[in-house]
């Protein structure tokens, strides 16, 4: 009996080892969501946060950060919160694709405000997220999760595409941490 070849022609063996490599390039790409100083939209797709907290309660924890432990902002499940450099104090600008790397922490049903939990000093409140809802913010700067962080000890999110940084309880208004988030 002959055997079926499972082999592809000489001519598409170039293209299936590659083809790996460029998706990976593509999700990097995808979740950099940083490399240009605009504002990333591309018309209307709604995002939720990857697992926000019931009453939006931020607190603090002691997180391992670029190899140091640091305290930063959390939600009530302890996932890491993240600044957008591009932003400004009162204006989101990650929307669209970049919105779904980095879902924004919004209000839930039925809140009115952010609750304050141990360890936060400085200021919370909301702004209104163009794709709809409200969005907490911390002295005036809007909040956003990284969708790769998946458990609470998770701050994968630190340095991506040089814009983005846990956000710490010393972040002042009117400033932008640095890349490394110190």
């Amino acid at each position: 009996m002959e055997a079926i070849s499972t082999r592809l022609p000489r001519a598409a063996q170039p293209v299936q080892r590659a083809l790996p490599v460029f998706t990976l390039a593509i999700a990097l790409l995808a979740t950099a969501c940083g490399g240009g100083g605009g504002s990333y939209s591309s018309g209307s797709s709604s995002s939720t946060a990857a697992s926000p907290a019931a009453a939006a309660t931020v607190k603090t924890a002691t997180k391992m950060v670029a190899g140091k432990s640091q305290s930063i902002l959390v939600d009530a499940k302890g996932l890491s919160l993240y600044h957008f450099t591009p932003d400004s104090q009162g204006k989101v600008t990650c929307v669209g694709p970049c919105a779904k790397a980095w879902p924004p922490l919004r209000l839930e049903g039925g809140t009115s405000q952010p609750t304050a939990g141990p360890g936060v000093t400085g200021k919370l409140g909301t702004i209104p997220n163009p794709e709809g809802g409200a969005q907490v913010t911390y002295n005036g700067w809007p909040l956003y999760y990284y969708a790769m962080d998946k458990d609470s000890g998770d701050t994968y999110g630190q340095g991506v595409g040089g814009k983005w940084s846990v956000v710490t309880p010393s972040l002042a208004p009117g400033t932008s941490p640095s890349a490394s988030g110190y």
